[in-house]
C-alpha cells in the first residue's frame, strides 16, 4: 500500500514536470507570420548568389551618399531605424538583417562567422550595386563593419564602430552580460534556449543594455520576442555562439590597415563591453576619433537618437569631403 502511494506521488510529479515543460517549450514562428508582420516598405528581400534570403531595407535620399548600418548580435535592422529617421534627409541609408538574425534567418552553409557575415554583406551590396559607402556597426555588427574595411578597403570611404564587438579582452566583474548571453555561451544553456525562450529572458536582455530601462517599451520586446523565435534563428544563435572564440585577435591584429576616416561611439553605461574598450579601438586606429554619451549604454542610436545620429552627421560631413573636422571629444 505504501510502495502504491509512493509510485502514485511520483507519477504525479513527473506529470506536473512534463507538463511544466511543455508549457515552456516555444516552437520556431513560421516565415510568412513574421514577415508579414515586420516586412512592412521600405523592406525587401533580396536572394543571394550563395542562396540565403537576405532582409534589407534601403531608404532616405536617394542622391545622397550611401551609410550602410549592421546590427548587433540577437538584434535586427530596426535597431537603426531612429538614425534612418535622422539622417534619411541627407543619405542613402542601408540596413539588412544578418545570418540567424531577424527575417533573414538561417542560411545555407550555416556559417555565422564574422568573415562570413562580411561576405554575406557584400553580397547584398553587389546585388543592390552599391560600390563606394560609409559603413557602421553596433556590437556584433561593428566588429563585421570592421572585418568589411580590412577585406574591402576600396569600398568603405567611412568607419563608424559603436559599442563595438572585435578585440579579444579580459571581462571585469563590472560587466554584466544578460542572462540570454550567459546560456548562450554554454552547451547545456544553447541546448535549452533551443526550445525554452521564455519572453521574460529576452525582455531582461533587452533592458540590459539600455542604461534607462523604461525607454525599453513592450513593443520592443515583443519584436525582439518574435524575431528571436523566427523559424531557426535560435538555432543559428546557438551555432554562432558555439563557434566563437573570446580570444580570437585576428581582427584586432589587423585594424592597424584602416586608412579611411574612423568614429569609434560609446555609452558610458555600457556593462556588455565597456566604454574602455573604445581606447583600445583608437590605440589599433590612430586617427579614429571617440564620442560617448554619459547617459546611455550598449545602444546609444537607440536610446540618444538625436544627439548620437547628428554626431555622425558631422562625422560624415568631414570625412566625406565637406566640412572641416568635427571636434568630438576623446572618451576619458
Amino acid at each position: 500500500m505504501v510502495k502504491r502511494f509512493v509510485w502514485g506521488i511520483a507519477g504525479l510529479v513527473l506529470a506536473a514536470l512534463v507538463v511544466i515543460a511543455i508549457a515552456a517549450v516555444r516552437f520556431d514562428i513560421p516565415r510568412d507570420e513574421l514577415v508579414a508582420e515586420y516586412a512592412q516598405p521600405p523592406s525587401r528581400f533580396i536572394e543571394l548568389p550563395g542562396g540565403a534570403d537576405a532582409h534589407v531595407r534601403v531608404q532616405g535620399d536617394e542622391a545622397g551618399p550611401v551609410l550602410l548600418l549592421l546590427h548587433g548580435s540577437n538584434a535586427s535592422l530596426q535597431t537603426w531605424e531612429p538614425w534612418a529617421a535622422q539622417l534619411g534627409d541627407s543619405y542613402r541609408i542601408v540596413t539588412m538583417d544578418l545570418p540567424g538574425h531577424g527575417l533573414t534567418g538561417a542560411v545555407p552553409g550555416d556559417d555565422y562567422s564574422r568573415k562570413g557575415m562580411a561576405d554575406f554583406v557584400d553580397e547584398v551590396m553587389v546585388k543592390l550595386g552599391m560600390d563606394r559607402f560609409a559603413i557602421g556597426g553596433n556590437s556584433m555588427g561593428g566588429g563585421v563593419a570592421a572585418q568589411y574595411t580590412v577585406d574591402h578597403p576600396d569600398k568603405v570611404s567611412a568607419l563608424i564602430l559603436v559599442d563595438s564587438a572585435g578585440i579579444p579582452r579580459r571581462h571585469s566583474e563590472d560587466e554584466k552580460a544578460p542572462l540570454a548571453f550567459q546560456l548562450a555561451s554554454s552547451s547545456i544553456g544553447r541546448v535549452v534556449m533551443r526550445w525554452v525562450t521564455p519572453r521574460a529572458l529576452v525582455e531582461e536582455g533587452v533592458k540590459s543594455v539600455f542604461a534607462d530601462p523604461s525607454k525599453v517599451t513592450p513593443a520592443m520586446v515583443d519584436r525582439y520576442y518574435d524575431l528571436t523565435l523566427y523559424d531557426g534563428n535560435r538555432r543559428a544563435t546557438a551555432l554562432r555562439f558555439a563557434g566563437f572564440k573570446p580570444d580570437d585577435d585576428s581582427l584586432a591584429v589587423r585594424l592597424p590597415e584602416i586608412e579611411v576616416p574612423v568614429l569609434v561611439m560609446w555609452g558610458a553605461q555600457d556593462h556588455l563591453i565597456p566604454v574602455s574598450v573604445a581606447a583600445a579601438f583608437k590605440k589599433r586606429i590612430p586617427q579614429a576619433q571617440i564620442v560617448t554619451y554619459p547617459d546611455a549604454g550598449h545602444v546609444p542610436m537607440e536610446e540618444v537618437p538625436e544627439k548620437s545620429a547628428a554626431d555622425v552627421r558631422g562625422f560624415l560631413s568631414f570625412a566625406l569631403g565637406g566640412t572641416a573636422k568635427p571636434a568630438l571629444p576623446d572618451a576619458p
